[in-house]
């Protein structure tokens, strides 16, 4: 999978930019808050459709301009793909695949397979465990449509039922109400549990061996999936906390309350491991990432890295780059000394400056 040219059109510091890439490696360089970042993001954005900084729509359109125009060209086995994404300021974006609107953004899912990686990654094993959830449902969302579709209906169960629960009355039929609710939580976050639990296993088998050769055999990983309820099943924990969750008014249970253990030997990295530990599986982490999505789909990756290599030691440094020689990258740097020194092969380099970009080639 390649992505062969991006055009942005008053979208974040730019007013206009048109750019064609390399199918290997690229690399943005300039000084911090020049707009590197922003042109990872839009390559992002045109495939998962969100920012991965949790941007809203409004705040990447240009300054003083009313909607912004980002439109990416995609080769996929063979097939162009031409992705036309319009942002508005108030009314929701607008899509378009071949010049074809469709109607839920959702259907965008799993034509560009990205793999984004950023400094916040690197403390995605210490952090809470929404960003854990998050990490897992991203990466399912675009390899499985079917999870996708049930991520979509649980959230939409939880929040009705959340609201329910918030509205505070007392009257007898509340507890019939949830009886509905509960039903299609159970459904729906069954069929979640289980496809992340299959999803861990697949990132298990690939894990282990990257996390010895990062640590030179000092240490082993082993991801654990932690559901909210426990040895219980989701149906018995919803009866179980029932009375709770109306005192609290919220769902304190389910998918969106559970978590994934990260241990090495007998120590939970998550709460114990030293912060090497903790870049070291979250590094792990992102490289297994690459390799089970060119297991699902058949096909490599597009792999974004938005200033890491600072936050590695050389060893790090060194593996990361001899591990994504085989794929589309698109990095972000201060500098190009770094790779130069890595004997890195960089085939195209932009200059990044006030939103102005410079093909160096």
């Amino acid at each position: 999978m390649k992505i062969k040219s991006l055009r942005l059109k008053d979208y974040r510091n730019y007013n206009l930019l048109k750019l064609d890439f390399d199918a290997a490696a690229n690399i943005f360089y300039g000084d911090n808050a020049q707009g590197k970042t922003n042109i990872l993001e839009a390559v992002y954005l045109s495939g998962i459709t969100k920012s991965h900084r949790g941007a809203k729509d409004r705040d990447l359109i240009r300054f003083g301009k009313e909607e912004a125009h980002i439109e990416t060209v995609v080769e996929k086995k063979g097939i162009e793909y031409q992705l036309d994404m319009h942002l508005k300021k108030n009314s929701p974006k607008g899509i378009a695949v071949n010049k074809l609107p469709i109607r839920k953004a959702s259907e965008l899912f799993g034509i560009v397979n990205l793999v984004f990686f950023s400094p916040e990654d690197l403390n995605i094993i210490k952090n809470g465990p929404s960003e854990r959830r998050r990490f897992v449902d991203m990466e399912l969302s675009q390899l499985d449509r079917v999870y996708l579709s049930d991520l979509y209906n649980y959230n939409r169960v939880v929040n009705q039922r959340n609201h329910l629960l918030k509205g505070g009355k007392d009257s007898g039929n509340i507890v019939d109400t949830l009886d509905i609710w509960d039903l299609q939580l159970i459904q729906y976050g069954n069929k979640i549990i289980e496809r992340r639990k299959e999803f861990i296993k697949q990132v298990n088998e690939i894990i282990s061996s990257v996390h010895k050769k990062l640590t030179g055999s000092k240490e082993d990983i082993q991801l654990i999936y932690e559901p909210s309820n426990g040895n219980l099943t989701l149906e018995q924990t919803l009866i179980k906390n029932r009375e709770r969750d109306m005192r609290i008014k919220s769902t304190s249970v389910g998918p969106h309350r559970d978590d994934i253990c990260f241990m090495s030997g007998d120590l939970d990295i998550r709460r114990f491991g030293s912060q090497g530990q903790q870049r070291t599986a979250a590094l792990s982490l992102k490289l297994s990432e690459i390799e089970l999505v060119k297991q699902a789909i058949k096909d490599t990756p597009v792999l974004l890295l938005d200033d890491v290599l600072s936050e590695l030691d050389k060893h790090r440094q060194n593996y990361l780059l001899d591990s994504i020689n085989d794929i589309q990258t698109l990095i972000t740097c201060t500098g190009v000394e770094d790779f130069v020194n890595h004997r890195f092969s960089i085939n195209k380099v932009f200059h990044v400056r006030d939103g102005q970009v410079t093909d160096e080639n």
